[in-house]
């Protein structure tokens, strides 16, 4: 898929049995599974031994799944059991009637080890057709190739001109989505607050927010 090389291709069908059987998983989540899914499929594999590549610290693989739904509005509980159940990191391409979109979460080893992984916020492109999905690999380890992965799929939300890691980039949209549902919910205060010295005391910490926002998210000291 996307012009990736032949040496990648895995192309194993798994049973979406798989990621519902688990204990775990709610009778709701085994109830999107059935409904929303028509099937997977482990497209490619992308690592050291089936590309020109350095191995990564980081990321040992990157696998590249093909998921046929049966909805275009996918519930993002369904992606994240599958990077739950699978130690790797994850390339989602959901297919619906002929278009597909790209979506991954920011995946990092969790502190307790024992291949457990804390997901992030999931970022995906807009509906398009395969060949115009804004993936490619760049890079010369596996890590790099990663990160350019999800820089691809976020666009905007994580570009940067800092030299800043992925982490710390993912954590600055983070705190952006942060300040911007602050700054809404704090709007909303404002307008429904009738003591004259407490509208002039929220303004101030609205006025904070939005200096913040508009650096960046970097913390202003009070």
């Amino acid at each position: 898929m996307f012009d990736l090389p032949k040496s990648t291709e895995f192309n194993r069908r798994i049973p979406k049995q798989k990621f519902y059987e688990n204990l775990s998983v709610t009778p709701a989540l085994k109830r999107v599974f059935i409904d929303q899914i028509k099937v997977i499929y482990w497209r490619n594999k992308i690592a050291a031994t089936t590309m020109n590549l350095a191995a990564g610290e980081i990321v040992t693989e990157v696998e590249i799944f093909e998921v046929r739904l049966n909805d275009p509005t996918p519930d993002v509980s369904v992606l994240r059991q599958i990077d739950k159940e699978i130690p790797y990191h994850i390339i989602f391409l959901l297919e619906y009637d002929g278009k597909y979109q790209a979506w991954t979460a920011y995946k990092e080893e969790a502190a307790s080890g024992n291949n457990a992984f804390k997901v992030g916020t999931y970022y995906h492109t807009d509906w398009l057709p395969e060949s115009e999905l804004p993936l490619k690999v760049d890079g010369l380890n596996i890590d790099k190739v990663y990160e350019n992965f999800v820089r691809q799929i976020a666009g905007d939300a994580l570009q940067t001109d800092t030299g800043e890691s992925l982490k710390e980039s993912v954590e600055r949209d983070e705190r952006r989505k942060q300040l911007e549902k602050q700054i809404a919910a704090l709007g909303t205060r404002i307008r429904r607050e009738k003591q004259l010295n407490k509208r002039v005391e929220l303004n101030a910490e609205l006025k904070r927010l939005k200096r913040e926002l508009e650096q960046g998210g970097e913390v202003e000291s009070k």
